[in-house]
């Protein structure tokens, strides 16, 4: 399924954070702590995660598997996507790293490949996995996997198109991660488990045959 605003402001740029962060997530994205999206029309309220709508990106909430459950938003834009998930994590950290290696076991199951890198938010993984494409030819999809860790949650953000092909700290898609809020909740949660996403009340649900 897809998601649309009945209502949507326009924003272009990040507002500054009334707290100071340090390390890697001083920019963003942040801990519901540190911002709030309550008074701030511009973003979209999905529970665990609050998204800020930019011109241009539409928002996707894909349900996973034959159930209703919505694991992940995307934000489409022409030639590349970003893809969010939040799970929960232990107040000591180190989850990214389990993450990683299980993600780079996964890739190297499915035949494609997987460069570890140091990013902008630490390690991160660039991926190439096998695809069928539509004119029956053998192809790859290519994708930047990062992972964000704050209090208790780990954020893992998968670029896609464009940019998974040809990574960049800059543009839009960046700028949207920046500016997420995880809202996990003082409820104790296993960790990785996955935060399950809301529709807002004033969305819009579009079928994908629309």
């Amino acid at each position: 399924m897809a998601l649309r605003r009945k209502k949507q402001q326009s924003a272009d740029e990040s507002v500054d954070a009334p707290v100071e962060v340090e390390g890697v997530r001083h920019r963003g994205p942040w801990d519901s702590s540190e911002r709030s999206a309550s008074d701030d029309e511009s973003y979209i309220d999905l529970g665990p995660l609050a998204l800020r709508v930019r011109p241009g990106l539409d928002v996707q909430m894909p349900t996973e598997g034959d159930g209703d459950d919505i694991g992940s938003v995307v934000l489409v834009g022409e030639s590349a996507a970003l893809e969010l998930r939040a799970f929960a994590a232990t107040r000591s950290g180190g989850l990214w790293d389990e993450v990683r290696d299980d993600l780079i076991l996964e890739v190297a199951r499915l035949g494609g490949e997987c460069e570890q890198v140091d990013g902008l938010f630490g390690p991160e993984l660039l991926v190439k996995v096998p695809v069928d494409l539509p004119d029956g030819e053998k192809g790859f999809q290519p994708s930047r996997i990062v992972g964000i860790e704050g209090p208790r949650w780990l954020l893992r953000a998968t670029f896609l198109g464009e940019a998974g092909l040809e990574p960049s700290d800059e543009g839009v898609l960046m700028d949207s991660l920046r500016d997420v809020i995880v809202q996990r909740g003082p409820e104790p949660r296993i960790p990785r488990e996955s935060l399950l996403l809301t529709l807002p009340a004033d969305a819009t649900v579009i079928s994908d045959d629309e």
